[in-house]
């Protein structure tokens, strides 16, 4: 790189960021404060602390006035994200933010307004592909041509629950944005990028309450049925991991194009080989098993050098709208479909 990047970080409250963090730090950005919410219980605290001693705590309006800070990178809670993104973005910086970027149709409207008065980026880190090298080695293959055109996505998100480590916010729908506004955005990043698609729409969604009969109004089912101009796609996710997996969820994607499929298993090959990112590809020449590690995750050097040379190599400014567009409008028809 050829300027400092120095970015602050604003909200801590999802584990995600540690892989932005740590993600642009090897792309040799220089963390120089940060800062969380009153609701941050002690023990996140302390952990962010602990992982990053020397790091000063400051406070929001501090690092909003350090003119130096470039780059925000938040993860607080899900409904607070597009506040500090708008207050990041009219301090002059860009923003990268956990999914979901913002809970509501109107938070996106505000950021997309104040995208075109600022000239400013905000995006979105969809980790279940940017931080994931298998995510990295499919889009290697597909430009090799090993599955022809790409026609659909068959995503299937599952997480584990973990219902005593949950903060109060997490069960409260308007505050966490509901399971396909929340959890599902990986879902149509990834349909969306392996598609190629620059438009598209929710042909059919629904969420459900499975498991969870002590708590009516959380939603712990989802999937959602997309049409978009470059292929299809279909997404279920849900908080129905069970206790004896190893992990915490067995995330896939299966990519089918014209001419072959690609598997990504990205975080355990269940009663298979050891580890996670693995990837299979089956086309005209038989079938292929690749293990990811080395592929790398281009997304945080591409970002860091988007910032500087105000390009959009990593993420299309359009593409982090449409994706989070997408996301909340399957969670209304899936909630207008159950209300009726």
């Amino acid at each position: 790189m050829s300027f400092n990047l120095r970015i602050g970080v604003i909200g801590i409250d999802h584990g995600h960021i540690y892989g932005m963090i740590n993600g642009m730090l090897d792309a040799d950005a220089t963390l120089v404060a940060w800062t969380t919410g009153e609701e941050t219980p002690e023990a996140v605290r302390k952990t962010f602390q602990e992982t990053y001693p020397d790091l000063p705590a400051r406070s929001m309006q501090a690092i909003l006035d350090d003119e130096s800070i470039v780059l925000i990178l938040s993860s607080g809670i899900n409904s607070e994200r597009a506040g500090v993104a708008v207050a990041a973005m009219s301090h002059g910086k860009d923003v990268l933010v956990d999914k979901p970027g913002c809970t509501s149709l109107e938070q996106l409207a505000d950021i997309q307004r104040t995208v075109g008065e600022t000239g400013r980026r905000w995006v979105v880190s969809f980790s279940e592909r940017v931080s994931v090298e298998s995510a990295t080695l499919a889009d290697q293959l597909i430009a090799q041509g090993r599955i022809g055109k790409v026609v659909q996505t068959v995503g299937l998100g599952p997480h584990r629950m973990n219902a005593h480590l949950r903060p109060a916010w997490f069960w409260d729908r308007a505050r966490c944005g509901g399971i396909l506004a929340d959890i599902c955005a990986h879902q149509f990043d990834q349909f969306l990028h392996f598609t190629g698609s620059t438009e598209a729409s929710v042909v059919s969604a629904h969420v459900a309450n499975v498991a969870n009969p002590d708590r009516p109004a959380f939603q712990d089912f989802g999937e959602v049925l997309l049409e978009g101009n470059g292929g299809r796609g279909y997404a279920r996710v849900d908080w129905l991991t069970p206790a004896g997996l190893p992990v915490w969820g067995d995330g896939r994607i299966t990519i089918l194009g014209t001419e072959g499929y690609i598997e990504l298993r990205k975080y355990i090959d269940i009663a298979g080989h050891d580890g996670q990112d693995h990837v299979f590809v089956a086309d005209r020449t038989g079938v292929q098993r690749f293990e990811a590690q080395g592929a790398g995750k281009p997304f945080f050097a591409r970002l860091a050098a988007d910032v500087e040379r105000r390009t959009e190599t990593a993420m299309a400014q359009s593409h982090a709208f449409l994706a989070t567009r997408l996301a909340l409008q399957a969670q209304l028809v899936a909630e207008e479909k159950a209300a009726r």
